[in-house]
């Protein structure tokens, strides 16, 4: 009963971060004008919430690759090991994944306060490291969501094998899978957005099936 309520909420938490962190990018962090600002302008605007991005950047990737090492380990106990190689990679690439977005997010939150220092006495090399240290950030934590949309599949594949958890969800799983990993080919960026909203459904529904589960893990 423990493993299917870690397993429950670690999902749960899963996709209300996305929901989270989609609502506050979208209404908070991205004023209407923004499109207009020019980067000092934008780097002004984030130093003024500062706190309120903190929290963010905690939401959706530190805590959340904390939470995602216990759902892996939740899912590797729920899944039949019927394919050993397959269910050891499934499980390495949830720890990789899992420890890319919590130094993203710790990048991020050490980074941020080293660019408000700096801000204060030169905005110019300021908003340039701001840049640099946004390229690291996006790099390791979902500018290419191949890990996580592999990790996704994977789990899919083998869950619709077993029979582990409903086909629909493994069906909806294996697509939002697919637009992650579809993030690394050139000119394809755009399916990220697909694979964040994606999961957040994907997420919500393996929640209840870890809860409504009544076998023995």
């Amino acid at each position: 009963m423990e493993l299917k309520q870690t397993g429950g909420f670690a999902a749960l938490y899963a996709g209300c971060a996305y929901i989270f962190g989609f609502s506050v990018l979208l209404l908070l962090l991205s004023p209407e004008q923004a499109s207009e600002w020019s980067h000092a302008q934008r780097l002004e605007f984030l130093l003024e919430n500062k706190t309120l991005l903190h929290i963010w950047n905690n939401v959706i990737y530190t805590v959340f690759g904390i939470v995602l090492i216990f759902l892996t380990l939740a899912l590797d106990t729920r899944i039949p090991h019927t394919d050993i190689i397959r269910t050891k990679a499934t499980k390495t690439l949830g720890f990789i994944w899992a420890a890319l977005l919590i130094a993203s997010g710790m990048i991020a939150n050490v980074g941020m306060e080293k660019v408000s220092s700096l801000y204060a006495s030169d905005p110019a090399l300021a908003v340039t490291v701001w840049q640099m240290l946004g390229i690291i950030q996006d790099g390791l934590g979902g500018g290419v969501e191949v890990l996580g949309g592999l990790w996704v599949v994977l789990i899919s594949v083998m869950a619709l094998r077993t029979r582990t958890f409903s086909t629909a969800l493994n069906i909806v799983g294996i697509i939002v899978g697919i637009a992650g990993c579809l993030t690394i080919l050139p000119g394809l960026s755009d399916f990220g957005a697909i694979f964040g909203l994606g999961q957040i459904l994907w997420f919500l529904c393996l929640s209840v099936a870890f809860f409504r589960d009544n076998e023995p893990l």
